[in-house]
């Protein structure tokens, strides 16, 4: 089965947008950007809130560039999917969606963002992996990587990696499940919160 993969870079006290939803103080380690092609490969599919959706659209384009040749899902409740023939808009069914896309052939699945995206999908139990590059600055404020209030989700650590380059570093953990030491709450718990709070984030989407 293919993973959904949160992939995203976080500021050191939590946040992966500034106040503003600004990206400037995410610096590129050369080590890390010399493989990021290789990394890309890795997915064939997007998995997108529509804020951020919104923020990386540019005029005169239905989709950033960096999406060409990948199929990429936005979740929203307001755009219309005829304003955006080059990606699929999915309203309702959050749930089964990304689980009809698991079973899937193919290669993993990016969730790229953002924070209330990937609290509601890491309630319902679909994400598999969480890989953060810890950028060495402090923003005081901003979008958390887990906006409140969400649930504990306890976390394996698979790899780790510091850059002295720039001081970044890379933490990729593996989700624990129901059943599995450690695991905490049962992801049935987890998955009823979680349709609850999806459903009150898509009034708002």
């Amino acid at each position: 089965m293919r993973r959904v993969r949160y992939s995203v870079a976080m500021s050191l006290d939590g946040y992966i947008a500034g106040p503003n939803g600004e990206h400037d103080w995410i610096v590129m380690d050369p080590d890390i950007g010399a493989g990021f092609g290789d990394y890309f490969k890795q997915f064939d599919t997007f998995l997108i809130g529509r804020k951020t959706f919104s923020t990386m659209a540019k005029p005169g384009k239905k989709v950033s560039g960096m999406f060409a040749g990948f199929k990429t899902v936005v979740f929203s409740r307001t755009l219309d999917p005829r304003d955006h023939p080059n990606v699929t808009i999915v309203a309702n069914d959050i749930k089964e969606t990304v689980e009809t896309l698991k079973r899937a052939d193919g290669k993993d699945i990016w969730l790229f963002g953002g924070g209330e995206l990937f609290r509601s999908l890491l309630d319902l139990g679909l994400v598999d992996t969480i890989e953060v590059g810890v950028i060495p600055v402090v923003l005081g404020s901003g979008i958390p990587l887990l906006p409140p209030p969400a649930s504990r989700a306890q976390l394996t650590l698979t790899s780790h990696r510091a850059y002295a380059k720039t001081g970044t570093v890379s933490l990729e953990y593996a989700v624990k499940r129901a059943g599995e030491p450690g695991a905490g709450r049962t992801s049935r718990a987890r998955q009823e919160r979680g349709a609850g709070r999806t459903a009150r984030a898509r009034k708002k989407a």
